[in-house]
């Protein structure tokens, strides 16, 4: 059998830290590194492919799926409706780009969908049900793991923490919770909050002048770290005592999977999408009042903290590099036609 040819169209990685591009490196390194025996992966190529696999929504890779003979691929990563509340624009523009959105999932022969309730909203777009496919997004255990506790104390020392550390992770916008982050920091004056990420969308994300004054002139006990590497993010997880996440519209944060391979206990908003994907292993609530609740009891309850630590643990074990691998591997066999 000869190798099948790949095509990734992206440019995913050209905005530092953000999810989609995070799932992207993590996606191809898996292919390229897993299944060479059956795939030879090229990266934004002009030849001719068997299948090309498009993760962002560029029009260039749109004209590249239109001309291919082969089998194009879409990764869906957002629905047209999540854009809301992450970037601003006027809104005959939004309206144009979602439309543009909709057409580039609806040219693809198979749409691949990293939260299972994507489905049934691809289908009320009018989207056949049997071109979409659903394969979580994978974190690598090579990346992100649990660390000693001296190095831990080390990372401390460098980001000035010495007490209770709440991380927040995500571009700052309006939708990642970014004012409730904040506004609950300051009702935990005794516990430090910092937020890895930033403006990724510059002055188009949504709620910038406004954020922008709360990132530039935050609470005492909270800090905004801008865009973090990548290869820092394992430091910063494991320094954490838990992982905040306010999103009030998510899809599958890979911040969530990098979090859990060093165990660090999940808060988050109590939002459907999760639920099923995260196992129900994690603590949820929906008001800013709950939230401080719980972040205090993490801080005062060995015996929740170690709990929520092991809730972390089983999602980390769940998503293995083999089961993303196989159903990656199956998946690809099956659109190719006569390989050989």
């Amino acid at each position: 059998m000869h190798k099948i040819r790949i095509n990734m169209l992206s440019n995913a990685d050209k905005v530092e830290r953000q999810g989609v591009g995070s799932a992207y490196k993590e996606q191809v390194t898996l292919i390229k590194d897993e299944l060479c025996d059956y795939f030879d992966v090229v990266i934004n190529d002009n030849k001719p492919a068997d299948i090309i696999h498009c993760h962002t929504v560029l029009p260039k890779y749109l004209i590249q799926m239109k001309m291919n003979k082969g089998v194009n691929v879409a990764y869906v990563h957002f629905l047209p409706d999540t854009l809301d509340g992450s970037i601003q624009l006027p809104r005959s523009a939004f309206h144009i780009f979602k439309k543009y959105v909709l057409f580039f999932y609806e040219s693809a022969d198979y749409l691949v969908v990293v939260n299972p309730m994507f489905i049934d909203n691809l289908v009320k777009y009018g989207i056949s049900k049997e071109k979409i496919i659903y394969i979580p997004n994978y974190v690598s255990k090579d990346k992100f793991f649990k660390q000693d506790k001296e190095t831990i104390r080390q990372t401390k020392i460098k980001y000035h923490i010495n007490s209770f550390c709440v991380l927040g992770v995500g571009q700052v916008q309006t939708r990642k919770g970014v004012k409730d982050f904040v506004e609950i920091a300051k009702k935990l004056p005794d516990v430090q909050f910092i937020w890895a990420g930033g403006f990724s969308f510059g002055i188009i994300s949504d709620g910038y002048e406004e954020l922008k004054e709360i990132y530039e002139n935050p609470p005492q006990n909270v800090t905004f770290a801008g865009i973090i590497d990548r290869n820092e993010m394992n430091n910063i997880y494991n320094m954490a005592d838990v992982l905040f996440m306010p999103s009030y519209n998510e899809l599958f944060p890979m911040s969530i999977l990098e979090a859990v391979n060093s165990r660090t206990p999940l808060l988050l908003r109590n939002l459907y999408l999760y639920k099923d994907i995260l196992l129900n292993q994690y603590l949820s609530a929906s008001n800013n009042d709950d939230f401080i609740t719980l972040i205090q009891q993490l801080k005062d309850n060995p015996i929740l903290y170690a709990t929520t630590q092991l809730y972390s643990k089983n999602i980390s074990e769940y998503y293995s590099k083999e089961h993303v691998k196989e159903m990656w591997k199956n998946f690809y066999l099956s659109i190719v036609k006569d390989p050989d």
